[in-house]
């Protein structure tokens, strides 16, 4: 996992995002919490599991289904599959050793 700290990539409320193979932080604090970078790691091996594009396209799609579902921005991320399995686990630092292959499809 490759950290970069940039705080101007990031939309205001956003602390982080992964993109294939890079996580990029808004602060050099967020590179020291465990949680934070498990979330981040859960989304990478999402990632590598769709081989990168077809994860984004599904991200987006999937997004804009939840955007129609709960017309709210935030409930819409919150609900993604991708979200909720990262969201669910993140405080798991084992978790993705046992972790099965496309596990996020049990959070549909």
């Amino acid at each position: 996992m490759i950290i970069l700290v940039n705080r101007f990539l990031l939309r205001k409320h956003f602390t982080g995002i992964s993109l294939w193979p890079f996580v990029i932080v808004r602060s050099r604090e967020m590179k020291k919490d465990l949680t934070f970078l498990n979330h981040e790691r859960i989304h990478l091996k999402q990632q590598t599991e769709l081989l990168v594009v077809p994860f984004y396209i599904w991200y987006v799609v999937e997004y804009g289904v939840r955007l129609l579902q709960y017309k709210d921005r935030y409930k819409a991320y919150k609900n993604i599959s991708f979200e909720r399995e990262a969201y669910a686990n993140e405080g798991n630092l084992q978790y993705l050793e046992k972790r099965h292959f496309w596990n996020f499809l049990t959070y549909l």
